[in-house]
């Protein structure tokens, strides 16, 4: 038996087309074909190396900083991948410095972003500047007070609570590298956040997910932040009592 006649026997095969995902591998025998298993250990392969890629923070700043001027650089209190990884509570708080550099800053903000490296610093490196830099000239044509740009080594999604707190922000956004998936090394989230404050769970906040060439675009993350930034302003509140209520129309599925 061929391999296309395999392939041909799984119900699911002709969905394989609109999909990434791993559907229809079909059998060689009672086990995987060798090119599918192949493919496996080489998307693990590739998360594992997400995981672990290092974040060239200064780097990113320099690419940064055409964007809104200045860009500070902050510190969590995971001072290596390793600790950052068995310890993630040290990646929602800054260290001291990083702290008073923010209330040296502090003035009276509409909005801070933040790019941090998560679990995916190749994500934030390849993907923040393109949705910022289609984001905020919106925002600053629409007369919003933007915080300096920041840059938050080894953080976690929460660390934007303290962050927007110290700097003195009615709203955070965090751009962070998300948990690599397979086939999605370098998937970027954008999470919003309406009074940050520590104690702020996860119910406080709306996530756009997946922002990457070959997931949500920057064009729509960018449109789709904009729209959130501007009901949470106007609803004052963000997390599960803000939805995205637009109406999809064919361009916007496009």
């Amino acid at each position: 038996m061929s391999d296309s006649n395999i392939s041909l026997n799984d119900p699911w095969f002709n969905l394989k087309a609109f999909t990434s995902a791993r559907i229809a591998l079909g059998r060689a025998g009672g086990s995987l074909r060798t090119d599918d298993w192949l493919d496996f250990k080489l998307a693990h392969a590739k998360a594992r190396d997400a995981v672990h890629h290092e974040f060239d923070s200064d780097a990113l700043v320099k690419k940064l900083m055409p964007i809104n001027g200045a860009v500070l650089l902050l510190e969590s209190q995971a001072k290596d991948r390793s600790r950052y990884l068995t310890r993630p509570d040290l990646g929602r708080c800054l260290d001291a410095d990083s702290q008073q550099l923010l209330r040296n800053n502090a003035a009276s903000y509409e909005v801070v972003f933040i790019v941090s490296d998560g679990l995916s610093a190749m994500a934030a490196d390849k993907h923040a500047k393109a949705v910022l830099a289609l984001l905020l000239p919106r925002l600053i044509g629409l007369n919003w007070r933007i915080a300096p740009l920041l840059v938050a080594r080894f953080g976690r999604v929460a660390v934007e609570d303290e962050i927007g707190a110290l700097i003195g922000a009615k709203m955070a956004v965090i751009l962070i590298g998300e948990r690599p998936g397979l086939g999605s090394p370098d998937s970027l989230g954008a999470y919003v956040v309406h009074k940050p404050q520590i104690g702020n769970t996860d119910a406080n906040r709306n996530c756009v997910s997946n922002i990457r060439p070959a997931g949500l675009s920057y064009e729509k993350a960018a449109d789709t932040l904009l729209y959130l930034l501007t009901e949470a302003k106007r609803m004052q509140l963000s997390g599960i009592g803000l939805k995205d209520e637009r109406v999809f129309t064919d361009d916007l599925l496009a």
